[in-house]
């Protein structure tokens, strides 16, 4: 692991644990299934296998099959399915078909000092780490292929690795969400490496306000 984050701070790119916060809204995400159990990402928080009838956060689960669960979320019945943006209820009384807008997100630090959380790229879900200071959004080329990304129609790029220079890919990526937060039309670059996490650069960070104290960062969208 320590390797492959070396690799890539030569990149220019480097780290950050997210935790989000919207005061107004509930997220829910279907990230995954095993087997009668779905891992849901309930307000951005790492996933959790909940099976039916079990509880989280005021978010009840009551059927898991195939790619999608069923939730009862604040009193009402969604239907999440794999790789699908997360569903969103306002306290404002947002109707379910709402997508909940936030505009700030906290990020906390883990034990190592790393900011590391689930997102979505596209829409699909990934993992991230957050760089104050690389220059674009990086994601490893095993990441590009699982989430669909048409990176070889991008422009192609010299990149230093570890192991020497390598072909990378320059594209746009749709939108980018942590949190509640959304932001369209991302630059990012798809290294050939495998990559432990999509790594969030200045390309999407410029369009937030950031602030930081202790362990704690804040980002609020410009």
């Amino acid at each position: 692991m320590n390797h492959l984050l070396s690799g890539c701070a030569s990149l220019l790119l480097a780290a950050a644990m997210a935790t989000p916060l919207a005061a107004n809204a509930q997220s829910v995400a279907l990230s995954g299934v095993l087997g009668s159990k779905a891992l849901l990402v309930i307000d951005g928080q790492s996933p959790r296998a909940l099976g039916a009838g079990d509880s989280a956060q005021g978010v009840r689960v009551l059927q898991v099959a195939g790619d999608s669960a069923v939730v009862d979320l604040k009193g009402r019945r969604q239907t999440l399915r794999l790789g699908e943006a997360p569903v969103s209820i306002g306290s404002r009384g947002a109707s379910s078909g709402d997508e909940a807008r936030g505009h700030r997100v906290v990020l906390k630090a883990n034990s190592r000092g790393h900011f590391i959380e689930s997102g979505l790229i596209n829409g699909k879900t990934m993992q991230y780490m957050v760089d104050t200071g690389a220059s674009s959004v990086a994601i490893g080329r095993s990441d590009a292929e699982r989430m669909g990304l048409p990176y070889k129609q991008g422009a192609p790029v010299m990149m230093r690795t570890a192991n020497g220079d390598a072909q990378g890919w320059r594209l746009r990526l749709d939108s980018v969400r942590i949190g509640d937060v959304e932001v369209y039309g991302v630059d990012a670059i798809v290294a050939p490496l495998p990559m432990p996490y999509v790594l969030l650069g200045n390309s999407l960070l410029t369009q937030f306000r950031m602030t930081r104290q202790g362990t704690e960062m804040v980002l609020e969208k410009r």
